[in-house]
């Protein structure tokens, strides 16, 4: 189902990352392991690690990606999900189930969410 018609709440939590690599040394210790396919025709992996960065204007979510690259999204606070807050493309969501598939451009990232009531999003 498309985003637009329902509501979600990521359920990023304060998880350790776990593994190594480079991206691992460019995350924060705090960062969440998530599923992303990063280029058209790839599968997806648990290869992206999640960074909360709290700032004046509510939640921003930094993907980091394996090479080193990363992409921004800033978190709505009434349950909608996210926004690209870089470059020209938007972010397309789908929510299935417990998981917020976002697309930018060729890239995509599952989210751990889930379904919100109108009442608990507008809290």
């Amino acid at each position: 189902m498309r985003i637009s018609s329902v509501s979600c709440l990521l359920m990023l939590g304060a998880c350790s990352g776990g593994g190594g690599g480079l991206e691992q040394e460019q995350a924060d210790d705090g960062a969440q392991r998530i599923d992303c396919a990063l280029g058209q025709g790839d599968a997806f992996a648990a290869d992206c690690l999640v960074e909360r960065e709290e700032n004046e204007g509510g939640t921003q979510l930094v993907v980091r990606h394996p090479d080193g690259g990363f992409r921004r999204f800033d978190q709505f606070t009434d349950g909608r999900g996210v926004a690209a807050a870089d470059g020209a493309d938007t972010a397309v969501l789908n929510l299935d189930g417990g998981l917020l598939e976002v697309s930018v451009g060729d890239d995509r990232y599952r989210f751990p969410a889930r379904p919100v009531e109108a009442d608990e999003a507008s809290e």
